[in-house]
């Protein structure tokens, strides 16, 4: 009875690894394809289209008064958007964080912007990593091997860095982390704290476009990384290296 019935259990567990085996490209691979589908689907729509200033000219007072009809379900309906742009990679993330603060005024508008972008950046960190990561960093050569691991000792440093200097794409920081292996409370905590500034500067200058509209000027987003604005982001950017040089030279002094 007992031999049976280990016999049947090894068949179940066999079974069950097979399943375990068969799902396993479904769930790496499957929110991969819905992300294809929902950029895809985003083009065709003509989302990244609808994302402009001219639409947000053409719908400032509906959308002002639904917002002070429904705040809450406006901030959420904005944050979720957000979260969709940054997640499919769509442009356009300049001009909806200036309409949050269109919107919502300068801190609110910050605070929506820098949730949605949060949450967008870790669902396509997530796909990436689960998808390709482990197998590229497996796949990969000795010396790229050694860069992930350098770049995860100091990941929460680097990723601010990278987050605070406006010349780095978002989209690229976004991957890039998937694929060195950077764990994911260090990539979120980061994200966030890295895009506020940013957030804060565009949010600042949406909130002025109410004058601007009534004004019949133009909207625009030419002149909001002015010199002096980039040279404080880029302060702040040499900043967050600081723990990495204190770090390296100590190790350093150690070795000696």
């Amino acid at each position: 009875m007992t031999a049976m019935q280990d016999t049947n259990d090894d068949r179940v567990g066999a079974a069950a690894s097979e399943t375990t085996k068969a799902r396993s490209p479904l769930r790496r691979f499957g929110p991969l394809v819905g992300l294809a589908a929902m950029i895809a689907a985003a083009f065709a729509l003509g989302l990244d289209e609808y994302i402009s200033f001219e639409t947000l000219r053409a719908n400032s007072e509906r959308l002002q008064d639904f917002v002070a009809q429904s705040f809450v379900v406006a901030a959420l309906a904005y944050v979720a958007l957000y979260a969709i742009v940054v997640a499919a990679s769509l442009p356009g993330g300049a001009v909806l964080t200036m309409t949050g603060g269109f919107l919502f005024g300068v801190f609110a508008g910050t605070a929506f912007a820098v949730v949605g972008a949060t949450i967008g950046a870790t669902g396509i960190f997530l796909i990436a990593k689960t998808a390709l990561g482990d197998t590229l960093r497996e796949k990969a050569g000795g010396a790229v091997s050694r860069m992930a691991e350098g770049f995860r000792k100091d990941a929460f440093s680097y990723l601010l860095f990278l987050r605070l200097v406006p010349a780095f794409p978002f989209f690229v920081v976004n991957l890039a982390p998937a694929f060195l292996g950077v764990g994911l409370r260090t990539y979120v905590t980061a994200t966030f704290v890295g895009i506020i500034p940013g957030a804060f500067v565009f949010a600042s200058v949406g909130a002025g476009f109410e004058s601007v509209i009534a004004q019949g000027g133009e909207l625009s987003a030419s002149g909001v990384l002015t010199p002096q604005v980039i040279t404080a982001l880029v302060g702040l950017a040499v900043l967050a290296l600081i723990p990495v040089i204190v770090r390296r030279v100590r190790e350093g002094k150690g070795r000696g």
